[in-house]
């Protein structure tokens, strides 16, 4: 995989001047797209396996990177839900053609089903990967102890420590209040086509009974659980992408 992650991306510009960074491949549709994670990007493992895949079936399938993350121009510092979805609405609109199946890793799971709210005629159907719609409210605000809350309040940021990063992840305030305009779990969620969510019940950053919750607020029938009960919130070993792989040429079959 590693000439896949190495390759230098193409770029698509925003009416603002901002840059997507992308890897597009072309082939059969419906084509697929990978919504990635926070603090994550288009070279990821699941994002290079899926490239990899739909390179051997010569399907259509798109990577990116949105505003603040990998190859993209911004500051996460500015980045914002409103932003995100709206990368991904551009390339959706201009880099694909036909019915697509969006696959949604944690709050790329968000971006999945905000997109598939915005273009429900042009999704065949959704793969979430631990997804975690509304997470800046529910798994990050919710979750923040008082004195994280009052620093964000007062200071606009503040900085809460990762497993993922020595940094740590950089919250601000505009992404918690922005985050407030797209909640979707507080009602029903009309998409009506088929999805699939994978889920590893030892995630540590999103509880597998969020999966649960999403079914339930999905007016789809044909939606389906797959719980990996030794499963890691990232679900990037051997057998993860076998399954995730398994699963996405099911719907595409």
């Amino acid at each position: 995989m590693a000439e896949l992650q190495n390759l230098p991306p193409s770029i698509l510009t925003r009416e603002d001047g901002a840059t997507i960074a992308y890897h597009r491949r072309r082939g059969r549709g419906p084509g697929v797209i990978f919504l990635g994670g926070f603090m994550s990007d288009m070279t990821g493992t699941k994002a290079v396996a899926l490239d990899r895949f739909c390179e051997s079936r010569r399907q259509a399938f798109l990577r990116f990177d949105y505003f603040g993350h990998g190859q993209s121009s911004g500051a996460f510092a500015d980045a914002t839900v409103s932003r995100w979805r709206d990368d991904a609405l551009a390339v959706f609109d201009t880099l694909t053609d036909g019915p697509q199946i969006l696959v949604g890793s944690s709050l790329g799971g968000w971006i999945m089903l905000l997109l598939a709210a915005a273009r429900p005629q042009r999704i065949k159907a959704l793969i979430g990967i631990a997804a975690a719609p509304d997470a800046t409210e529910d798994l990050m605000w919710a979750q923040f102890p008082p004195a994280v809350r009052q620093t964000i309040e007062r200071d606009g940021s503040a900085r809460i420590p990762s497993a993922y990063s020595e940094q740590g992840y950089l919250i601000t305030r505009k992404l918690i209040d922005d985050g407030r305009q797209h909640l979707i779990m507080r009602s029903a969620i009309p998409f009506d086509g088929p999805v699939r969510l994978l889920h590893g019940m030892r995630d540590d950053d999103v509880p597998w009974q969020r999966s649960l919750a999403l079914a339930e607020r999905l007016a789809a029938a044909d939606v389906r659980i797959t719980l990996v009960k030794d499963g890691d919130h990232r679900l990037s070993r051997d057998a993860d992408l076998a399954m995730l792989m398994r699963t996405l040429a099911a719907l595409l079959d």
